[in-house]
């Protein structure tokens, strides 16, 4: 096995692993902070502009909804709070960090008590959402005391944002397969290529941690329909490609962090994140530190950091962190998978010029928690090499024989002008419109393009030579595919900056070290692309707005 460099936190506290799923189909409930509250539907999808069309719906429609309680749902309190002043927000960031790992116990205990609450159903308001809403009333007081410290007025009515719920997933149900619209996504039950993998639209064997993924979580790429589109390029627009070169993190260094939104807090994504670029990263790194950190890009002028969550394989093989931190003890197991192929492009814009990036400018892209949250702020982009002009948002690809899965996003490219990072690490920057066009009082700076290619075979459920591969996740967030995300910090040095713009605005094609080396045009397409798959062109990543 590969050397790995895993950073597992300061914590020794041991949490139990999820049960099965056996909560019978009678429980058509879910149990909100005051009673009982009868539900046949998947929670709707969250407020605001996303990057998928009409702000908000699937691809493939709302998710059909079965009666099985299958996961904790609490409100996501960064996007409920007032505007956070800068001095009050590495307190408040702990606060939310802290609320996370919260709601992680409280979804542990849920999985390990179903019997218990398929006896009693009102032993999970006692045991578990009850807790939950008390050490998240407490911890929204201290956040509305940091900001009051700062602003000399406490913000009110915080405690609407304490209580959680049970949400059900449709994918428990049998008959349900979670497709909508006709399933255009996964044939007849999710589960593709006449559900050769297992048990089809049943769940199959909810994945080795107990809590997915599941076979309608996945999907045969060859039954979606085309469905990329680009914008037409303007007379003024920024035509050139930068590409960086930055690895697949073949030295293998993982932690469990996330430095942009639980600074200073170990194991604050309960996931595994995959690194490049930037070494120094974890959750105690400052901009200096990330400023004179080593980095695995072959231009020494780009020390950015890229990471994303993991995809491991679940096959039984057990990984080096099986029993830490973002690992086993998070719910994510099995074999942790290098990539074959990183791409990193910065492309410009199609209406027109590309103004530079700040340092330090900090972007996520997608939602770790879009499960529950909707989908917003899901970006999510799962494909196969040969069928790039088609890409699922909440599915995993099944892939035909001789293609690779492929995970794609395009960042948001629309800054502000003014800050590099916001209290709730999204309102600084934005997506353009389907045309190109920035929100009012954004500029268009340079678009990471990420594309993240793994030779991994399709998903076996059920038997002896089960193997299924998925995303780390939170663990109540049952590793669904719309729930990828991937982060990237700025640290190009200025002189890198100054000519990576002016590669996009004069319409190059520029590479890792010279980023005059090429004239602008279509250049070449990555090789991976089977021979036999001819039915879409290679290379096509996701839309901005998907």
């Amino acid at each position: 096995m590969q050397q790995m460099e895993f950073s597992m936190g300061r914590t020794t506290r041991r949490r139990p692993r999820a049960g099965r799923r056996t909560a019978a189909a009678s429980i058509a409930l879910i149990l909100a902070g005051g009673g009982l509250i009868a539900v046949n539907s998947y929670a709707a999808a969250g407020e605001g502009q996303g990057p998928w069309p009409g702000g908000g719906t699937t691809q493939s429609g709302t998710l059909g909804a079965g009666p099985v309680p299958a996961t904790v749902k609490c409100p996501e309190v960064a996007n409920g709070l007032p505007e956070v002043p800068e001095a009050a927000r590495a307190e408040v960031d702990r606060e939310l960090a802290t609320m996370d790992s919260g709601i992680t116990e409280a979804y542990q205990r849920f999985a390990e008590e179903r019997e218990q609450i398929e006896r009693d159903p009102q032993f999970v308001q006692n045991a578990i959402l009850g807790p939950l809403r008390s050490k998240r009333e407490a911890g929204l007081d201290r956040i509305a005391e940091a900001i009051g410290r700062i602003t000399g007025e406490r913000p009110q009515d915080l405690g609407a944002l304490a209580p959680c719920t049970l949400q059900t997933d449709g994918a428990d149900e049998p008959g349900q397969d979670g497709g909508g619209e006709d399933d255009q996504n996964g044939g007849q039950d999710g589960g593709g290529q006449d559900d050769q993998n297992g048990d089809g639209g049943q769940g199959g064997n909810g994945g080795q941690a107990g809590n997915g993924p599941e076979a309608s979580d996945f999907a045969d790429i060859r039954t979606v329909s085309p469905d990329v589109q680009e914008p037409p390029l303007l007379r003024g627009a920024s035509r050139g490609t930068f590409t960086t070169d930055c690895g697949v993190n073949a030295n293998g260094k993982f932690n469990p962090d996330n430095v942009i939104v639980a600074p200073g807090v170990s194991n604050g994504a309960h996931h595994m994140h995959d690194y490049v670029g930037n070494q120094a990263n974890d959750a105690f790194a400052s901009d200096d530190d990330l400023a004179a950190g080593a980095t695995t890009c072959r231009d020494q002028g780009d020390r950015s950091t890229y990471y994303w969550p993991v995809l491991r394989l679940q096959n039984g093989a057990a990984e080096d962190d099986a029993q830490a931190d973002g690992g086993g003890k998070d719910q994510n197991v099995g074999k942790i998978l290098t990539p074959s192929q990183v791409t990193l492009d910065f492309v410009g814009n199609p209406r027109g010029k590309v103004t530079a990036m700040p340092r330090f400018l900090r972007i996520i892209t997608g939602d770790a928690k879009a499960f529950v949250n909707g989908n917003a702020n899901a970006n999510a982009s799962w494909s196969c090499t040969g069928f790039e002009d088609r890409q699922l948002k909440d599915k995993y690809p099944i892939c035909p024989q001789g293609s690779k899965v492929v995970r794609s996003f395009k960042f948001q490219s629309c800054w502000d002008g003014r800050n590099a990072d916001s209290a709730n690490h999204r309102t600084h920057v934005a997506f353009t419109d389907a045309s190109g066009r920035c929100p009012g009082g954004f500029v268009p700076v340079p678009q990471l393009v990420q594309r993240i290619v793994y030779d991994v075979p399709p998903p076996v459920f059920g038997g002896a030579e089960a193997a299924v591969f998925a995303l780390d996740s939170f663990p109540e967030q049952l590793h669904k595919p719309v729930t990828d995300h991937g982060d990237f910090i700025n640290v190009f040095d200025e002189k890198l900056m100054r000519e990576l713009v002016s590669c996009l605005n004069e319409g190059r094609r520029c590479g890792p070290g010279d980023p005059a080396q090429a004239p602008g045009g279509d250049g070449p397409e990555p090789k991976d692309a089977p021979a036999t798959a001819t039915a879409a062109p290679t290379g096509s990543p996701a839309p901005a707005r998907a």
